[in-house]
């Protein structure tokens, strides 16, 4: 089954082709908005909307054309339906049931949030399941025990700021560049993380939720009369970088002890954090844990893995209504469907060689 992907939940428009029989993902594109932003020091929502608008055609046909196929050679269309920014969310569903109905395939509303915890099973050597699931992006900061595709059981998740919002809030105080989280790790290398104090949240007391809006404050706190000079804004970078994998690696203990999952997946944008890379992995060896993670280009956002979420859905019987369409600016995991209630297994651990 070849699946057409579509990922415009926020400010990249991204396209895949994923083929089950011809080796796995084909090809996939992406245009990102970040020089449209970067002004504005964060997503302006009417402006994302537009440039999907502008990019997600072109960039469909283009891809196909890429991938020495036809239209004729799609047998289904997946896009993603939640959560996200609701007009940018439109662009991807109106265009993914246009072309569904017009091909006469079937289409499929994906989970951003399942797409991201789906992109390992992309790698050459996949998890398997079950095992614990690290989510953090700009919008979200979730674990999650994860027994199949859509048994999903949400342990922890932040009550105020999303980890990847904390990174863009902390780099505008510090005058770096939009999106925030590689323009912190870019100039934490060069500063020392033992400078300031910052807390760990929530970390001082029992359970798996994160909390990230004070630790931003803090950082404000302590640059107090201060001159964020060069120097300064290094090791405030380091520090609050280090009082993020801390406080996320501690979680991760927390919840692997809990659950005794034997493996762990970490998806997001904050997961191609080179530092949290490193710790997660030392977590693991001592706790005997495979960690896995998407390699960094499909760590943010990106129609791989949604055309990846579309195949195992509309391989294992599922698709969304045919007229019509719906979008879920919030959507929570626990409100899938599990795919064993379409009455066949879950789709083997090997998605194909990645090409």
């Amino acid at each position: 089954m070849r699946v057409l992907g579509i990922e415009t939940s926020c400010d990249d428009t991204g396209v895949a082709l994923f083929d089950d029989s011809a080796g796995g993902l084909l090809v996939h594109r992406l245009a990102s908005q970040v020089r449209r932003h970067q002004p504005y020091g964060g997503i302006v929502p009417e402006l994302a909307a537009r440039d999907h608008i502008r990019a997600a055609l072109p960039l469909v046909r283009a891809m196909i054309d890429e991938s020495g196929g036809t239209a004729a050679d799609i047998d289904g269309v997946a896009y993603t339906a939640g959560p996200g920014l609701a007009g940018a969310l439109l662009v991807g569903a109106a265009l993914g049931r246009s072309l569904a109905w017009a091909w006469q395939v079937p289409a499929i509303g994906v989970h951003h949030m399942e797409a991201h915890l789906l992109a390992p099973l992309l790698e050459p050597d996949p998890p398997t399941f079950p095992f614990l699931a690290l989510l953090v992006s700009g919008g979200h900061t979730l674990l999650v025990d994860v027994a199949a595709v859509g048994e999903y059981r949400v342990l922890g998740q932040s009550l105020d700021d999303a980890v990847g919002e904390a990174f863009d809030k902390t780099a505008k105080f510090l005058g770096l560049e939009f999106p925030g989280g590689p323009a912190i790790e870019r100039v934490a290398q060069h500063g020392a993380a033992d400078r300031f104090t910052l807390p760990r949240p929530m970390t001082g007391r029992p359970g798996l939720d994160f909390s990230f809006s004070g630790l931003k404050t803090a950082v404000v706190t302590a640059a107090s009369g201060v001159t964020l000079d060069t120097r300064t804004v290094a090791d405030m970078a380091a520090a609050f970088q280090a009082a993020v994998v801390d406080t996320l690696e501690i979680k991760c203990r927390r919840a692997l002890r809990a659950t005794a999952r034997p493996a762990l997946v970490v998806a997001g944008g904050v997961g191609a954090n080179r530092a949290l890379r490193t710790r997660l992995r030392e977590l693991g060896t001592e706790l005997g844990v495979r960690v896995s993670y998407p390699r960094p280009e499909f760590c943010t956002d990106n129609g791989a893995m949604v055309a990846y979420a579309g195949w195992v859905r509309l391989n294992g019987g599922q698709h969304s209504e045919p007229a019509g369409f719906d979008i879920h600016p919030r959507w929570s995991l626990a409100d899938l469907p599990a795919l064993r209630a379409s009455g066949r297994a879950p789709p083997g651990r090997d998605p194909g060689p990645v090409a």
